[in-house]
């Protein structure tokens, strides 16, 4: 720092770079006490200053430091044109609108001018002349400069406390007439809205008024069509009338013949009517006589069917596919039945040779013939419409209040799902049993309605995979979900068994059974095994519940129809796939040859009258109990391959098969109230 400057120019240096800059005026003024506060600090500050200045000389350096007082402004008219705006977001454009009136009716504050601090507040001397500038050396004057300077400041800070006192007051009538305006604003809404359900009301009344107007009109116009009409046929009438009155003579003339004929027909109307409540009679009788016919119809239908056999096993052997071998010539043998060629057959013969074998003379061992006797036997070249023709009258008994399970076992590959839903690409010809079916008692239920009977039908589809039950017709998020579904009985007391959170989908159509069919095949869990590439491991269990009613007489029947598509029935080690999953296919094989073990023990239960059936040892018994008891009728096919390297696989199916056809399992009786 330059030596030579004298002490007050230091002084003042520090009170102009302390110096606030000047900002726009803030919308609420500072308080008065805090100003007043400022020129007080900065006198006391300069007051050991001078005190210590006055030994030390010319050349002693003088620092002050007082504190800063803010440049004070002129407050603006659009203060509280500000305010107003503020207060007009809060209470509304209506209260707004009257705040910026009142504001605007207010004298605006005249403006105080603003003196620099350090600047001297003597006037100017006389001729234009500035005051001279104090010397250095005159700290009292300069003292003085600065104490006039303080009180301009506290004068303008009263004048500012004024002013923000009178824009306080402004403030609180704003929000008085803002409340006002608010209460008043309510009561408006009020009214408004009572006006408008009164106009809605209007409108209601005046739309209904229009419809009665259009329907006056249109009556009018029927009414006008009608004189029209009645004009015309009175024209006609009056020219028939002139007609008449000439032929009135001759008609009179034929009274008498025609009273004398009248008697006679009165007569005749009497024994009509004699004939015609003979003839109600007689209809009466002849309905009563046709529903005796039909109790008929299904006791001897259902006889029928137990001379078939309540349990009947039916063997289908399929068809050599496209690329596979040829079987060898005597392979497999169907001898014809008692009748010649013509009749059905039911038996079968399968030639095994075993290479192990072999005589003496070291020729190989003749082949070993094994025969087995079935209710029908349908040989590779057999079709699905013979298939299902021979089990259509027992699918009707479910119509007739009997329980009625068919189910499809063997092994992977042997056609079990082809026998059950049919072959790909939706042809007629290779729809399984599970349409025709349905579609057969569909046909039955629209006959039977002509005789008072009206049928409801109720369809499920679950899979039951590794002793897990999964619905195949779910979707959405519950898709593949099977932990939910468990085997329950229907209610209390009750007989009937559900699974619970599954689907239970009326139908009434061909077309709603074909979607939930397509829907289950995308749903089913498959798996490639060494057997078949596209191999069925799990079972699938269609269910039917059938509901019918004869509203007149007061007669209801229900059961339901189980169609079975059984999981490969292969052993353990043919029907594993090579790879990572090997374990996997190993406990599903393990839980499909434990279940239809079950099936089998199950079925022998029945057979013997046993006390206990074990249901409960499957999940695939447990939820067809009702279907395979006493009082259900039951039919097995058994699928087998017409291969060479399956007949070790097919002679297991069909000692299993010829097992469950010597069983007898009672007399079946329907479930009618």
């Amino acid at each position: 720092m330059d030596p030579q400057r004298s002490p007050l120019l230091e002084v003042k240096g520090n009170i102009e770079l302390k110096r606030p800059r000047i900002k726009a005026p803030s919308r609420l003024p500072l308080s008065g006490s805090r100003l007043k506060r400022r020129p007080d600090q900065m006198e006391d500050g300069l007051e050991p200053e001078k005190k210590r200045t006055r030994g030390l000389g010319a050349t002693t350096k003088i620092t002050t430091s007082h504190t800063r007082v803010p440049s004070l402004t002129t407050v603006p008219q659009t203060q509280g044109q500000t305010t107003a705006q503020k207060v007009s977001k809060k209470i509304g454009p209506r209260c707004s609108t009257a705040i910026a009136t009142g504001l605007k009716n207010q004298k605006p504050v005249p403006a105080v001018p603003v003196q620099k601090l350090g600047t001297s507040a003597v006037p100017p001397m006389a001729g234009g002349k500035k005051p001279s500038k104090r010397p250095a050396w005159d700290l009292k004057g300069q003292l003085c400069d600065l104490n006039a300077e303080l009180k301009c400041c506290r004068e303008r800070t009263q004048t500012l406390d004024q002013e923000n006192q009178q824009l306080q007051d402004q403030l609180r009538d704003a929000q008085q007439q803002a409340k006002a305006l608010g209460t008043e604003r309510r009561t408006l809404e009020g009214h408004l809205a009572k006006v408008q359900a009164q106009a809605e009301q209007g409108q209601q009344e005046l739309k209904n008024l229009r419809a009665c107007v259009l329907e006056l009109e249109e009556r009018l116009s029927t009414q006008e069509g009608l004189v029209q009409e009645l004009q015309k046929q009175q024209v006609e009438l009056q020219e028939e009338r002139r007609g008449l009155m000439s032929q009135l003579e001759e008609k009179e003339r034929r009274l008498q013949t025609s009273e004398a004929a009248l008697s006679s027909s009165r007569a005749e109307v009497a024994s009509l009517w004699q004939e015609t409540a003979a003839q109600s009679a007689l209809l009466a009788e002849r309905e009563e006589r046709l529903h005796g016919l039909e109790m008929e119809r299904r006791r001897l239908h259902n006889q029928l069917q137990e001379l078939k056999g309540n349990i009947r096993v039916f063997c289908r052997v399929r068809p050599v596919l496209p690329g596979e071998p040829t079987p060898p010539p005597g392979l497999l043998l169907f001898p014809s039945g008692p009748g010649g060629p013509s009749d059905p057959p039911t038996r079968l013969s399968l030639s095994r040779s075993d290479e192990r074998r072999a005589t003496l003379s070291g020729a190989p061992a003749p082949a070993t013939r094994h025969d087995f006797s079935f209710d029908r036997v349908f040989p590779p070249g057999s079709g699905q419409d013979e298939v299902f023709e021979e089990i259509a009258m027992l699918v009707q008994s479910a119509l007739d209040g009997y329980p009625v399970c068919i189910f499809a076992y063997g092994q992977t590959g042997s056609g079990k799902t082809f026998t059950m839903e049919g072959g790909p690409g939706g042809d007629p010809q290779l729809e399984g049993l599970i349409p025709r079916a349905l579609r057969h008692l569909f046909s039955v239920a629209q006959e039977l309605s002509g005789q008072g009977w009206s049928y409801s039908f109720v369809a499920s589809y679950v899979e039951i995979y590794n002793e897990t039950v999964r619905d195949l017709l779910a979707t959405g998020t519950r898709k593949g979900q099977g932990g939910e579904c468990e085997i329950r009985r229907a209610g209390p007391g009750s007989e009937e068994l559900t699974v619970t959170n599954a689907r239970y989908v009326p139908v009434s159509c061909e077309k709603e059974v074909e979607a939930l069919l397509h829907l289950a095949r995308q749903n089913r869990a498959v798996a490639r095994t060494a057997q078949n590439e596209r191999s069925s491991r799990s079972h699938s269990v269609f269910q039917l519940q059938i509901s019918g009613q004869h509203s007149s007489r007061g007669l209801q029947c229900g059961a339901s129809l189980s169609l079975v598509d059984l999981a490969g029935s292969e052993r353990l080690d043919p029907g594993l796939a090579l790879g990572p999953g090997e374990r996997e296919r190993l406990r599903e094989t393990q839980a499909i040859n434990s279940s239809l073990s079950t099936l089998g023990l199950v079925i022998m239960a029945l057979s013997n009258k046993e006390s206990h059936v074990p249901y409960r040892n499957s999940k695939l018994t447990y939820l067809l109990q009702n279907s395979l008891g006493g009082s259900a009728k039951m039919l097995m096919f058994v699928n087998i391959s017409p291969l060479e390297e399956n007949i070790s696989e097919s002679l297991n199916s069909l000692r299993f098969a010829s097992k469950v056809n010597q069983c007898v399992i009672g007399t079946a009786q329907a479930n009618r109230k």
